[in-house]
């Protein structure tokens, strides 16, 4: 669950949030307010980004123009829309910075402002903001990439991961003869562990990467200071704050 741990809050000055010329100083340099613009008007690519990550309703999509609906939409929906796109915006450029640094290369986007779908699951795992961040972001992506890369799974986590999971390692005739973990698993109902252990090792270490991910993206964020209506969505301190990721 993503939370607004490490925000900065400076100085709130009034006026309209689509039109103010920065959405966030990020270690006192302005991020631009026409990029969460330009993501809030993004076309999708794919489907499923708008109903899973629960981002911003109304969107430009693809085949036509932004529904009716949009232009009626609760006032309170539409701020924490903003500040939703906000914090995907803030993730991608603190990304790019952190390739630049690491000296990594990032894929060059066909369309900077197109949005991939994110899977139901990426979002329970992940959570929006995250999930909606990589599918938005190459440069998230190849971060990411880079932190599963760096992670070291050692034999005896793989080994435990195997030892308490057997219900996902039975075998398709044990299966058919109902055999499940919790009646006592005989060694020949289980799928050798030298053939599941690559697969176990890659799921561990994709785990891995996505808690340093985290890890990396708490710290990040930590010298984020927000424009007034561009808060991250759960931040107390306004009136409209969620925890719906």
């Amino acid at each position: 669950m993503e939370r607004p741990r490490g925000l900065h809050q400076g100085d709130r000055p009034g006026g309209d949030p689509v039109t103010q010329e920065h959405a966030a100083l990020i270690d006192g340099e302005p991020l631009p307010t026409e990029r969460v613009n330009a993501f809030l008007a993004a076309p999708q690519r794919g489907a499923g980004l708008y109903q899973s990550a629960a981002p911003p309703r109304g969107a430009t999509s693809h085949n036509g123009p932004a529904p009716a609906r949009r232009q009626t939409e609760a006032p309170s929906v539409a701020r924490q829309r903003r500040r939703w796109a906000t914090q995907v915006v803030v993730t991608d450029e603190l990304a790019r910075r952190a390739c630049a640094d690491r000296g990594l290369k990032v894929p060059e986007e066909v369309s900077p402002v197109s949005v991939l779908a994110v899977a139901e699951t990426d979002v329970a795992d992940l959570g929006s903001i995250v999930a909606a961040a990589l599918a938005h972001s190459p440069a998230a992506r190849t971060l990411l990439t880079a932190l599963e890369a760096e992670q070291t799974v050692p034999e005896t986590a793989v080994r435990d991961y195997y030892a308490r999971n057997h219900d996902r390692f039975l075998t398709a005739e044990a299966l058919r003869r109902g055999v499940t973990p919790f009646d006592g698993v005989a060694p020949e109902d289980l799928l050798p562990y030298d053939e599941v252990r690559e697969g176990i090792t890659r799921e561990l270490r994709k785990a891995a990467g996505r808690k340093a991910f985290f890890g990396w993206l708490d710290q990040a964020r930590a010298g984020v200071t927000y424009a007034h209506g561009h808060e991250h969505p759960g931040d107390p301190s306004h009136p409209d704050h969620e925890h719906r990721h």
